[in-house]
């Protein structure tokens, strides 16, 4: 955040040469400047550079508000809050102004009478942008006076008149004056309430009560709905659909490496969960998105992955601590053991067709065998494995599970002799330098000799034991 400006008067503010522009100007203007410059103004964002962000910079640049309608965790109301990028960092508003106005563009008239009274001297003061992005969950329990603004029983007790325009309580909208106002889920907002938004969205101005107020409220007004919802469960009315200038679909990542970057992005990780952990995850919301077992109505969210990053992360230090294990050991780091865990916890995120009712734990696992291959092949192919199984006798059994160390690991693996660098071969195509993440990649391949039927693997107590 840079410096708040010295400025602290009308004269001033007009001596150092401030010109007044609407919000659609300034988002026009600093969107336009952002594009020339070569900067990118949706910072975190992916998977949307080709099909969603050129729709809402179309959207800003022609002065209109925004509906986004996208499933749940397509990263709706995060593309909302980047807006706030495109604003002015520091702008100026008269300093006690309840609608948080614009010096050289009031809209009140106790504020023009302020100016007409002080000239020069009228005191203002610097909003950050932060301040001008307003974020609303529409709930059914919302009220007009909520969204508009109702009368004011302590300003009439006081002995203003009823008739008086100052016994008005504004609500959230008309405070954002200048700012950017955010409804999330806009079809749970009660239908009468979405009519209170007609007059703000076209003609700009508020009724409360028998107050029919001209106030030229300078608002942006975006919103984000979920397809499902619109159609089921509420519904955006015609009059205040026909109102938003651009409705705009989002989609789930359409690259893996985009879904990868999400999960990198937003997950935050209790111990090391390396890159062949983090793809497997990405391609395991993947299968569940194509599965015709998951109801794709619903969508399988992107949370879905960064959720279960955590808990594979969680499990691994919760193991190192468990063993008494050091972080200095490289024991917290994430092995193909802990992704179990994360199933379990991540099942009711998934909404299931009807007809899979008992069906959910063996979906997820052979969803997951399939992300698993997937993963192995591209990171392993090449490498021949046949003196790792052969190593598997008959009578040699490995033993892997949520409690066994990477030391423990490592230490019971089979010698090879006639291939002593296979392990190192592994390790170099994981990217695996530490002990945790060579324990982590050698287990990975395991899992793959046993997904292509070339070993055995029995589970349970927590444990695998390959042969």
């Amino acid at each position: 955040m840079s410096t708040k400006p010295e400025i602290r008067t009308l004269g001033e503010l007009r001596a150092a040469g401030y010109t007044s522009r609407t919000l659609r100007e300034e988002l026009r203007h600093n969107l336009l400047e952002a594009l020339r410059a070569g900067r990118d103004p949706w910072p975190g964002m992916h998977g949307f550079d080709t099909t969603v962000i050129p729709q809402v910079e179309r959207a800003i640049i022609a002065g209109h508000d925004i509906v986004l309608l996208g499933e749940r965790g397509q990263g709706k109301t995060r593309l909302l809050r980047t807006l706030v990028g495109l604003l002015d960092e520091w702008s100026p508003v008269v300093e006690g102004a309840e609608l948080a106005e614009d010096p050289l563009a009031p809209i009140t008239d106790p504020t023009r009478e302020r100016i007409d009274r002080e000239g020069d001297a009228l005191p203002i003061v610097w909003r950050h942008r932060d301040e001008r992005y307003v974020e609303k969950l529409s709930t059914p329990d919302t009220s007009v006076a909520d969204m508009i603004g109702d009368v004011d029983p302590m300003r009439v007790a006081e002995g203003r008149r009823l008739g008086d325009p100052e016994t008005i309580h504004y609500g959230l909208i008309p405070r954002a004056n200048r700012g950017i106002v955010a409804l999330n889920e806009l079809p749970d907002l009660a239908e009468r309430i979405q009519v209170a938004l007609l007059n703000v969205m076209e003609e700009r101005d508020v009724q409360i009560r028998g107050y029919v107020l001209r106030l030229p409220l300078d608002v942006l007004v975006v919103a984000s709905a979920n397809p499902e919802d619109y159609t089921n469960r509420g519904r955006i009315i015609t009059p205040l659909k026909d109102r938003f200038g651009a409705e705009i679909r989002t989609h789930y990542p359409l690259d893996l490496a985009d879904e990868i970057e999400v999960v990198r992005q937003e997950a935050e990780l209790a111990a090391e969960v390396p890159a062949p952990l983090i793809e497997l995850l990405a391609r395991f919301t993947r299968e569940l998105r194509t599965s015709d077992a998951v109801n794709q109505a619903s969508g399988v969210s992107a949370r879905f992955a960064i959720a279960g990053a955590e808990t594979v992360a969680a499990a691994a230090r919760r193991r190192a601590a468990v063993r008494g294990v050091g972080d200095d050991d490289g024991e917290a780091v994430a092995r193909l053991v802990d992704v179990d865990a994360a199933v379990d916890v991540l099942r009711g995120k998934i909404e299931f067709e009807p007809g899979e009712e008992g069906r959910e734990p063996e979906i997820l696992r052979y969803l997951l065998r399939s992300a698993t291959i997937d993963v192995v092949r591209g990171l392993f192919r090449g490498i021949d494995m046949a003196p790792l199984v052969e190593a598997f006798d008959g009578e040699f059994t490995m033993t892997t599970g949520a409690e066994v160390t990477a030391a423990e690991f490592l230490e019971d693996l089979p010698g090879l002799t006639d291939a002593p660098e296979l392990y190192d071969q592994i390790a170099e195509r994981a990217g695996a330098r530490t002990a945790g993440q060579r324990a982590g990649a050698i287990e990975l391949a395991l899992e793959g000799l046993y997904l292509s039927r070339r070993l055995s693997k029995e589970t349970g107590d927590g444990a695998a034991v390959y042969g």
